[in-house]
């Protein structure tokens, strides 16, 4: 599998009740490797056999860093290196209340300036899925280097998947532009927001519905609640989630995504590697950062029983 999208460095600050403006408020802060795109990959080499590649872009100032802990779990990075932005850093903001939710000041840096000059037929060689992150649609370089990718996909029988990332930068873009740019996606997996939003509609199972008639197959993701999964018009299957007690929801969607993908490409149907999403995101929520622990500590799943 190669995934396309952002590394960055998450610089985490969890804190307890509201936020105190114009003076302290006490954190537990830590700076450590994450990204969309990058954390999907190495949650999906984590959870199983597949040999996960990375294409993203980052800067000079933390290159050697990111690929080291990129190769750490068990990614093979193609990192390219911008002679002229930094790496992109996010500060997640963790309320460390029941919900452990999480508020992002994102600097996307080197992540968004991709480019189609990027980009190598090659990058598909031994693939057997592309997975693009969502915040690639949200710069014109990277818009135009997804174009690039998607039809090179699909001129070699690749199938691709993509998560819309970001609610409030879908709000940006637009919903009718977003959905244009991602024709021709045949796995789309959005949060609950995401859905809602992309659809038009105030209700997740409704929304996913309707994703369904343009994408062949939609997963939204809905924390807590689990995630349903859309086929042709209709919610063909809800599944719970795991039980936790989450400390830092940073990352969970990614966690999700790459397990999910994981147990489709090891020949898992949909509603079995749902399962296994739910499983990873549950894993993710407990720790600090987006992520995988090492090791996952977890039996890692076949074709024959994905879901564990």
């Amino acid at each position: 599998m190669l995934v396309v999208g952002d590394v960055i460095t998450d610089v985490v600050a969890r804190h307890r009740g509201p936020l105190a403006p114009g003076t302290d408020t006490a954190a537990a802060i830590r700076t450590v490797p994450g990204g969309a795109g990058a954390n999907v990959a190495c949650w999906a080499a984590c959870w199983g056999d597949t040999e996960v590649r990375l294409l993203g872009r980052v800067g000079e100032d933390s290159a050697t860093w990111h690929t080291r802990e990129l190769i750490a779990r068990g990614v093979r990075p193609s990192l390219v290196v911008d002679p002229r932005a930094p790496t992109g850093t996010v500060i997640c903001l963790v309320d460390e209340g029941a919900a452990a939710e999480r508020t992002f000041l994102t600097d996307s840096g080197a992540s968004l300036r991709l480019e189609p000059g990027d980009w190598s037929d090659g990058l598909l060689d031994g693939v057997a899925r592309l997975h693009l992150s969502g915040y690639l649609l949200f710069a014109e370089p990277s818009r135009a280097f997804v174009a690039v990718a998607v039809k090179a996909a699909r001129a070699r029988g690749v199938p691709v998947s993509l998560d819309p990332a970001s609610a409030g930068f879908l709000t940006e873009l637009g919903r009718e532009r977003f959905l244009a740019l991602v024709e021709g996606v045949d796995v789309l997996l959005p949060s609950r927001d995401e859905a809602c939003l992309l659809a038009g509609a105030s209700e997740t199972a409704d929304a996913a519905a309707r994703l369904s008639r343009r994408f062949p197959l939609v997963v939204a993701k809905q924390g807590a609640e689990g995630a349903l999964l859309a086929r042709s018009g209709r919610v063909c299957a809800r599944v719970s989630a795991v039980a936790t007690t989450p400390r830092d929801s940073t990352g969970a969607g990614d966690a999700f995504t790459g397990a999910f993908l994981t147990a489709l490409m090891a020949g898992a149907g949909p509603e079995r590697a749902v399962a296994e999403g739910c499983r990873a995101g549950a894993l993710a929520v407990r720790q600090v950062g987006g992520r995988p622990p090492s090791p996952v500590g977890r039996p890692r799943p076949s074709g024959r029983h994905a879901a564990g």
